[in-house]
């Protein structure tokens, strides 16, 4: 496998349908949501999804969920621990700190995507401190239009515990978007892709967890099919630096709103414009 030696840029349309994408816990869990009234969806939740598809795929993931994990460990310091190249770096007197950051970017595609802190504490040596800088950078996505979110109290019809009294029927608050189309973009930089061993064959797993994005994530707040990848736009540079910076080509995406209150993906011009040289391949979601 032979490390990415051109920059790429790639760019993702999706759509949102009577779901809740990204809820913010410091606002009773309701959509994401700027001062303008546009949806957000972070950065953190795409990179935990594209983490879970990554998984799917039968890649080695660092960062795991609870909910979702491949292996026995309870937390990112047993992870670690119980890899044997680790073990050895840090025992190892010289360059010990790059050893660790070599041997866990082999280990595990999101180390050497996204790059990860190391930080364990622990005495006698065993303490670590490692920073990795990762290749991959995720923007955080925002809606086209600003949206409309819906909110309705949920209630039960059984008791939690045993009594003769019946208990409280009131459970909470649900919200949603009625519909948003959402746009993210990001980067794989060669120079930091050099550092971390991150290849051309890991852009295509990349490429492909970003078409699959939202398979086998359905949930209560996002039912199967209410959240749906419409167009992946991935562009490849000739060169290692890139013909044109990740600002201009990013600007290629263009999505423009064809009725005053937009119900459907099929609502929207979404064009996707060219620069001398630079080639696009233009991918639809499932």
């Amino acid at each position: 496998m032979t490390t990415l030696d051109h920059k790429i840029d790639f760019a993702v349309v999706l759509s949102v349908t009577k779901a809740n994408p990204n809820g913010d816990p410091l606002n009773g869990n309701r959509p994401r949501q700027n001062y303008d009234g546009y949806g957000e969806i972070s950065d953190v939740a795409l990179k935990r999804k594209i983490r879970n598809r990554l998984m799917d795929m039968g890649e080695s993931i660092f960062v795991q969920s609870n909910d979702k994990k491949a292996d026995q460990f309870n937390s990112l310091r047993e992870r670690a621990d119980a890899n044997p190249e680790l073990e050895k770096a840090l025992k190892s007197k010289e360059n010990s700190n790059e050893l660790y950051a070599d041997a866990a970017c082999k280990a595990w595609f999101d180390v050497r995507s996204f790059g990860q802190v190391f930080a364990f504490k622990g005495g006698s040596g065993k303490g670590v401190s490692v920073g990795v800088r990762g290749p991959v950078s995720i923007h955080t996505a925002t809606s086209v239009n600003p949206i409309d979110i819906t909110s309705m109290q949920i209630t039960k019809s059984v008791n939690s515990e045993p009594g003769k009294d019946k208990g409280s029927d009131t459970m909470g608050m649900k919200h949603r978007v009625d519909f948003g189309l959402y746009r993210f973009y990001g980067s794989i930089n060669t120079q930091l892709a050099e550092k971390t061993g991150f290849t051309n064959e890991d852009a295509e797993k990349l490429k492909q967890a970003l078409v699959t994005l939202f398979e086998n994530d359905s949930s209560s707040a996002r039912p199967e099919g209410s959240m749906e990848v419409v167009k992946v736009c991935w562009w490849e540079h000739n060169s290692k630096l890139g013909q044109y910076s990740s600002a201009k080509v990013h600007r290629l995406l263009e999505i423009k709103p064809e009725v005053d209150d937009p119900k459907s993906t099929d609502d929207f011009n979404i064009t996707v414009n060219e620069l001398e040289g630079l080639k696009v391949e233009v991918i639809n979601g499932l």
